[in-house]
């Protein structure tokens, strides 16, 4: 489904660290990517979803090329259909629950799409209110909701549960699989949660001194 090959020198607080990887995520997978912190897990996801720009190398996804500047091809990030979760929620807090939701519509999508990912996220009865109202893990749930809106074709996870109470972060993984389940999309998942990655992952990939291994 997706295919990279990704180069980027980072520059770490010791030594500089050389991202040469190579991913190839099959449709329809959870696959999670392990590896020490400062490692280039997050700037591997940015640069998938168009938000940092690799030095070098190739992305496709399902047969579109995202990336290839031997040919001029950057794929805008709106237009690559990729979903972002990440610890931190990055909800409008000016938005209802359900504002962040249709803030995440194409343009040519239905907008009843909104109602229809509420009541599938059991968040109806919490549409009306916004973020300041709402616990860790409501927020989690509406930052996961608003990511599926578009129906992306990768969902990217940079640690999104790191920040939960053990509950809430139980109930998300739920959540995640059975949406997972109706939905069928394609995932990156970062974590360092042993438990979760059992859980949640068909494949896991480590990284480590800017390779990857499985």
């Amino acid at each position: 489904m997706l295919q990279a090959r990704l180069k980027k020198r980072l520059h770490g607080s010791e030594d500089d660290i050389h991202l040469d990887v190579a991913l190839d995520l099959e449709a329809g997978r959870i696959t999670t990517l392990l590896g020490r912190s400062g490692s280039g897990k997050t700037t591997i996801l940015r640069m998938l979803a168009g938000l940092t720009r690799p030095d070098a190398g190739r992305i496709t996804g399902g047969g579109t090329v995202w990336f290839d500047p031997q040919d001029g091809i950057d794929v805008a990030p709106q237009s690559r259909r990729v979903g972002l979760v990440f610890q931190d929620f990055n909800l409008f807090p000016n938005m209802t629950v359900a504002g962040n939701l249709r803030y995440a519509l194409r343009p040519d999508q239905d907008p009843r799409t909104v109602e229809e990912m509420l009541e599938a996220t059991k968040l109806s009865r919490l549409a009306h209110r916004h973020p300041a109202a709402l616990s860790g893990g409501q927020k989690q749930r509406v930052a996961l909701a608003r990511a599926l809106v578009p129906e992306p074709r990768l969902l990217l996870l940079d640690e999104p549960l790191s920040a939960l109470d053990e509950e809430a972060r139980i109930e998300l993984q739920e959540e995640l699989l059975r949406l997972h389940e109706r939905r069928g999309f394609t995932a990156l998942l970062v974590s360092h949660d042993r438990a979760e990655i059992s859980k949640l992952s068909t494949a896991v990939l480590t990284l480590r001194d800017g390779r990857l291994s499985p």
